[in-house]
């Protein structure tokens, strides 16, 4: 099931923009700075909401997305159609390039719950980047008490007629893990899995280096706010020698 690249977007896409989203304008605003003039590609593009304001910047803007549901969405909006979208898995890099930046949000590249898939992802990435390019990630530092027992089960909601509750399983040692969300309702049983393979930033950053990439920046955030031992999440732009 999890080596099903467009599960996610089937079962998400027509809740994804709901409401509690992080705002994009920071990232637009770094991302546009590193652009280099472009042209841009978005890995994991969804519903458009980094890439169509990155596009109004006058950038050209190209996607790679799985989930055909995820890119109906983007070309509801104005300005979506604009975009050309390879569907296909973000791992493989589908498009030929040569891009000046590339990036992934939103911890996606985490949503490769394979080492080779991670690492075929920044491998790929390398190919079509152009020389003095940068890929950008942005993601979470894991921290230990997060997953503390390797099961967990948290409630997410109950009203009168459902209640939702997700459940984790955590493999340590493989540094992943499976969710489920469950809904019960009137209707019935909904399930909603989802699975992650997460990493340190020194992870990235050598996964990075045999792909043939190399650390140039590293901030807490989209506002560049200095990265410290301290930061729950990172911003790390690689170049392309």
């Amino acid at each position: 099931m999890f080596d099903d690249p467009g599960l996610f977007g089937r079962l998400w896409a027509d809740t994804y923009d709901g409401p509690g989203n992080p705002d994009p304008a920071p990232a637009v605003d770094l991302l546009a700075d590193l652009a280099g003039g472009g042209p841009v590609l978005e890995l994991a593009i969804g519903t458009g909401r980094v890439a169509l304001p990155l596009a109004a910047r006058g950038l050209a803007v190209d996607g790679v997305e799985a989930s055909p549901e995820m890119v109906a969405k983007m070309r509801a909006k104005p300005g979506g159609d604009r975009i050309p979208v390879t569907i296909g898995d973000m791992a493989d890099v589908p498009v030929p390039g040569p891009y000046r930046l590339a990036y992934l949000v939103f911890n996606t590249l985490f949503n490769l719950a394979e080492a080779e898939r991670q690492a075929d992802c920044l491998r790929n990435v390398a190919r079509v980047l152009a020389p003095g390019g940068a890929f950008v990630v942005e993601a979470f530092v894991p921290d230990p008490a997060d997953f503390d027992r390797d099961e967990q089960v948290h409630m997410r909601s109950v009203t009168e007629d459902s209640a939702t509750i997700r459940v984790h399983q955590y493999d340590r040692a493989a540094q992943t893990f499976v969710r489920q969300t469950i809904t019960f309702d009137r209707a019935g049983v909904h399930l909603r899995p989802f699975a992650m393979r997460y990493l340190w930033p020194d992870q990235i950053d050598e996964l990075a280096e045999r792909a043939g990439l190399r650390l140039a920046d590293r901030y807490a955030d989209w506002h560049r706010s200095p990265f410290t031992t301290n930061s729950t999440s990172h911003v790390s732009v690689y170049r392309k020698p």
